[in-house]
């Protein structure tokens, strides 16, 4: 039986998927290493940073980057003595992240219900988020350079508990503007 040509040219648009290399910003724990890095307001030095990792996605852009902020991350090294498996502190201390679009803009909801930060983890609970809102921050702001059009954010923060309810006034609006 033959296949008309035109069928398996719609066929393979179908499964078509577009690739993309991206920066993704993550709030990466330190632990284990000879390195400190500033980012608490009152200039502690966490054993935590920012940084961002090339990743391929596809998908929905930019909800696609702001999740992959919260996947799992083990640093490549040199060092036979440096075991560490997971540095994404999202990761770690089981929070989630979720974005999609709406007309008014992207909506960011960053899911604190599984937090759970380990002892070896040396941040509080509004340290973390902050570093999780940076790294989402960083990212959109990689994203949004060479958009044409403005790109209004709102990030909420949900899951909270009785303990953990103050942390939703880091909940957050902005706007980031193209190129």
């Amino acid at each position: 039986m033959k296949v008309p040509i035109l069928w398996l040219a719609f066929a393979g648009w179908i499964h078509a998927t577009t690739l993309t290399v991206v920066p993704v910003y993550e709030p990466l724990s330190l632990r284990a290493t000879d390195v400190d890095d500033l980012l608490d307001e009152s200039e502690e030095a966490l054993q935590a940073t920012v940084m961002a990792r090339p990743m391929a996605l596809s998908g929905a852009f930019p909800e696609t980057m702001v999740e992959a902020v919260a996947t799992p991350h083990r640093f490549p090294t040199n060092d036979p003595e440096y075991v560490i498996e997971e540095v994404n502190l999202l990761v770690i201390c089981r929070v989630s992240l979720s974005a999609w679009v709406k007309e008014d803009g992207l909506h960011v909801i960053m899911d604190l219900s599984k937090l759970s930060i380990p002892d070896e983890v040396d941040l509080t609970a509004r340290q973390l988020v902050r570093l999780g809102l940076l790294a989402v921050r960083r990212t959109l702001e990689e994203y949004q350079r060479p958009q044409a059009e403005e790109l209004r954010v709102f990030l909420s923060i949900d899951g909270t508990t009785l303990e953990t309810e103050s942390l939703k006034e880091l909940g957050t609006e902005y706007v980031l503007k193209g190129a």
